[in-house]
């Protein structure tokens, strides 16, 4: 045993917790892998990882949760001499159901190149998880915020939200791989359960079941795996053509510039020109021309040339949440059937209801049907699904739009300022803000922001956007058409 001091007290401490705090202390000033720790505080014994997780729990509760930081899937760095903020921010409530953070897993595979295929296989991961009716996730984008980071798993769990976090990292060794996972009790700093998994390349979509299905029975003994309906089956057969899909999904899902667009159409093509029968890959097309659409770095004639596909592939694969969600945003938004478009989106809520995705397109179908308490409620579950997304704006976007259409005014520009700081690019936020300007009768903002409306789209005119605009509730195109005419817009 060892002795430690810790307020002026003397604690008794077993052998290896201590050597663990001395050999962090001894590399205070960088990460630690676990690798490292295992090698020299048990030497050459052949111990398992869950050794070192029970040490670290130990000294936790000995010098502080916060002491002894976490970098998901990589190892521990010694963060004592760190001061807490003195007026930390309020945690979030945790949800009345088992909650879960899925961290970016760490790329052990030695090559940095690599990083969007672990990416893509812990969304993936998340994706499986959160279509677990009774488990609350936080979405993929929120989680890779803290990608690279040294986190305090106490303070994740605080900031998110949620009971429990998965942290683990993946190896590929030829055709083999192999993936490392954990789960911790983020409140307590202890490992509940941890696993390996392992089988080759072409495994992969069977060893993401496999560790999802684990996770939903520890977490939630009493979990009917069958409550997942069969979601996480296999996309495709072809990993080439689901690496390129995992590539364009990081563009796809916000379409910053019009190479991002660009990039993202011709990675998606190549992928379904490997496989024809690829129903996500087509489903993330639809939904890279609704974005681009939006964001009006495309017209809407040219998003109208992915109605085509949307169809395709509603009806090859109809009970796809996925396929419901993007192609029937897209029907809805540029194909101008508000009421299917609605309907689709319930269907694809009752196979994903925790998606923040699925509830973004759902809110704005249904400010399409005028059913803005709905909307309201979508947007909202969404942000608090996934807080941190860089697309978390399009959420702000759609609240705002409901707040607006409900005639809450000031409400809604309160939230489309807050859209504003996180996703610029968007044109019809710019097409929202104006109106909400102008109807306080805020009219400098409201022309700032036409002008820039009308930057992106050249040759707007109020006929035109009345025409493709899928809001349809009159009180609504009142207001756009007043403040387009008040500013001078081209009938």
């Amino acid at each position: 045993m060892r002795r430690l001091r810790i307020d002026g007290s003397e604690q008794v401490i077993g052998a290896r917790a201590f050597d663990v705090l001395a050999y962090l202390d001894a590399h205070s000033g960088r990460v630690v892998t676990k690798a490292e720790l295992l090698e020299h505080v048990w030497a050459d014994l052949n111990v398992e990882e869950s050794n070192l997780t029970v040490q670290i729990a130990t000294l936790r509760k000995l010098i502080g949760a916060r002491a002894i930081a976490t970098v998901p899937g990589v190892g521990y760095q010694l963060t004592l001499a760190a001061t807490s903020p003195a007026d930390p921010e309020k945690a979030l409530p945790l949800p009345d159901k088992p909650s879960l953070a899925v961290l970016p897993f760490a790329n052990l595979t030695g090559d940095a190149g690599k990083d969007y295929l672990v990416d893509g296989i812990v969304s993936d991961l998340i994706g499986t998880l959160s279509r677990i009716p009774t488990v609350f996730v936080i979405g993929a984008n929120t989680s890779f915020t803290f990608k690279g980071r040294s986190v305090d798993l106490a303070e994740v769990g605080r900031q998110l939200g949620v009971r429990y976090i998965l942290e683990g990292g993946i190896q590929v060794a030829g055709d083999r791989l192999r993936i490392n996972t954990q789960l911790v009790d983020a409140a307590a700093g202890h490992t509940i359960w941890s696993q390996r998994f392992d089988g080759a390349l072409d495994e992969i979509f069977a060893l993401q079941d496999q560790v999802s299905a684990q996770i939903a029975a520890v977490i939630e003994p009493n979990l009917i795996l069958a409550e997942q309906r069969h979601a996480s089956s296999k996309p495709t057969t072809d990993l080439m053509a689901y690496d390129l899909c995992q590539q364009a999904a990081m563009l796809a899902h916000r379409v910053a510039y019009m190479e991002s667009f660009t990039k993202a159409k011709a990675l998606l093509e190549r992928a379904i020109a490997l496989d024809p029968d690829y129903a996500q890959a087509k489903a993330l097309m639809c939904r890279l021309y609704l974005v681009a659409y939006g964001a009006r770095f495309i017209s809407i004639d040219e998003a109208r040339t992915a109605l085509p596909l949307a169809e395709e592939i509603l009806e090859s694969s109809p009970a796809d949440p996925l396929v419901l969600t993007y192609a029937g945003h897209l029907i809805g938004y540029v194909g101008g059937q508000s009421v299917r478009a609605a309907g689709l989106l319930r269907q694809a809520l009752g196979f994903h209801p925790n998606s923040s995705f699925v509830l973004i397109s759902s809110g704005y179908v249904h400010t399409y049907a005028e059913e803005l308490d709905i909307a309201a409620d979508h947007f909202r579950r969404a942000i608090r699904l996934d807080p941190l997304a860089p697309n978390t704006g399009h959420a702000y976007v759609g609240l705002g739009l409901a707040l607006l259409m409900a005639g809450q005014v000031d409400a809604a520009i309160s939230t489309l300022e807050q859209a504003l700081t996180q996703v610029p690019e968007m044109g019809t936020l710019h097409q929202f803000l104006t109106v909400a300007y102008w109807s306080a009768g805020r009219k400098e903002e409201a022309a700032r922001h036409c002008s820039i409306l009308m930057q992106k789209v050249p040759d707007l005119t109020i006929s035109g956007l009345l025409n493709d605009m899928p809001q349809r509730l009159p009180s609504f195109r009142v207001l756009v058409e007043a403040a387009l005419r008040g500013l001078g817009v081209p009938e």
